[in-house]
């Protein structure tokens, strides 16, 4: 077995990312953070500076690298979306496991990642990009099969995602995108506007370590119109045998490839159209509805230990998880609830979040916005209130108490 590296670096450890230094640390690993801005990128959650022996800020590539080797870092880890690129530059810097710094523009940019996705032969969206609301409205013209998806390049949960039914909606979403900052604080320079792919929409995780990799978890989007907008409502977990899990593992095998991903985890959304699998977008990072206890139930592992694990102890991990799919232990729904309420949250209401807590199947209620914080209608995953973990062995069970969230959720703020 592979001696387990002292110190793994962490870029930018946001959202999910805060349960990668456990996972480092139950592998004997102790943990840097490394953030690649100056400042914190406040709309997602924090990094918890407790776990991290050291935060460092890059400002250059010889100042960071000399600061990483002063910890004897043997790993280079993404923590979040926006740590990709400087996960794979320093890792190629350091001389340890990454994907290379080649195609990592392509890791972020959709309109990149959809043009690899194109060369390598796979079924994927046409599409155009632009600085310009009217350039993106004579495309999806000249495309005339409409609807179409206008979407920033580089954001992430479904922040300004647009479905277009003629050109003055292009035009709007177009002009919205480009006059406004992604999630991560960036401005939108260009906006996308793609093809409309049909069919259903499906998460398929993985970890891998030099190409090997495992299959974390097939989930299919049910999705519900609210509030005038086609939102994520539930995230139900498949079986790995059942239909069509097989055809989307191997096509995201493909993808993964013409990426260059063979090292650490992607999140990847696909959609199952007429014309067979084809990719919508993916993240070299780990699912931002993680939850490791959760996962552990109802698959029997989760994302952020596999990633440890292929990083600090690779001959472990292939030896248990190379080339393999995961096995459904019992059914599972992440459920994101919607709203159409609209204010500032006065308090919470703890009596509701313990009755929902309190169903038989719902594992954790994820109460996302506190006293003080405005709440405003569901039109994405960013304006979702609250997101629930539900898991058991009868999925019926799952739907009753589902129905019983719906009767509840909008009674757990109080404006």
């Amino acid at each position: 077995m592979s001696p387990t590296p002292v110190v793994a670096a962490i870029v930018d450890g946001y959202s999910t990312g805060n349960f990668l230094p456990a996972a480092c640390a139950r592998l004997g690993a102790r943990v840097v953070h490394v953030r690649s801005t100056a400042e914190w990128m406040t709309s997602m959650l924090l990094p918890a500076m407790d776990d991290y022996v050291a935060d460092l800020v890059f400002h250059d590539e010889e100042q960071i690298v000399d600061e990483l080797r002063s910890y004897d870092v043997g790993a280079v880890i993404a923590g979040q979306e926006p740590g990709v690129p400087l996960a794979d530059r320093l890792s190629e810097l350091m001389g340890t496991a990454g994907n290379g710094s080649r195609l990592s523009g392509a890791r972020r940019d959709k309109f990149e990642m959809i043009e690899v996705v194109r060369a390598a032969g796979l079924h994927c969206a046409d599409q155009f990009k632009g600085d310009d609301p009217q350039v993106l409205v004579d495309w999806a013209a000249s495309h005339d099969d409409y609807p179409v998806v206008v979407k920033p390049l580089s954001s992430a949960s479904t922040d300004g995602v647009f479905l277009c039914d003629d050109a003055d909606e292009v035009r709007r979403a177009a002009a919205y995108v480009l006059a406004t900052r992604d999630i991560f604080g960036l401005p939108n320079r260009e906006a996308l506007v793609q093809s409309y792919l049909d069919g259903e929409e499906y998460i398929v995780d993985t970890v891998a370590h030099d190409g090997h990799r495992f299959v974390c978890g097939v989930w299919k989007y049910e999705k519900k119109l609210v509030n005038g907008k086609n939102t994520y409502d539930k995230d139900v977990l498949l079986a790995a045998d059942e239909p069509p899990v097989p055809d989307l593992v191997a096509y995201v095998d493909q993808v993964l490839e013409a990426m260059n991903i063979r090292f650490g985890p992607t999140h990847t959304e696909v959609k199952m159209t007429s014309k067979g699998p084809a990719l919508v977008e993916l993240g070299a990072r780990l699912n931002g509805n993680m939850n490791p206890d959760f996962h552990q139930i109802c698959l029997g592992h989760n994302q952020t230990d596999l990633i440890a694990l292929a990083y600090l102890r690779p001959d472990e991990f292939l030896e248990r998880y190379g080339d393999r799919v995961y096995t459904r232990r019992q059914p599972a729904v992440v459920h994101n609830t919607t709203s159409g309420q609209e204010g500032v949250v006065r308090a919470i209401d703890e009596n509701v979040v313990r009755e929902i807590a309190g169903l038989h199947t719902v594992f954790l209620p994820s109460v996302k916005l506190k006293p003080g914080s405005r709440i405003r209608p569901t039109v994405d995953l960013l304006s979702s209130p609250l997101r629930i973990f539900m898991t058991g062995v009868d999925e019926g069970a799952i739907l009753d108490d589902y129905r019983r969230i719906q009767e509840l959720k909008d009674k757990v703020y109080l404006l």
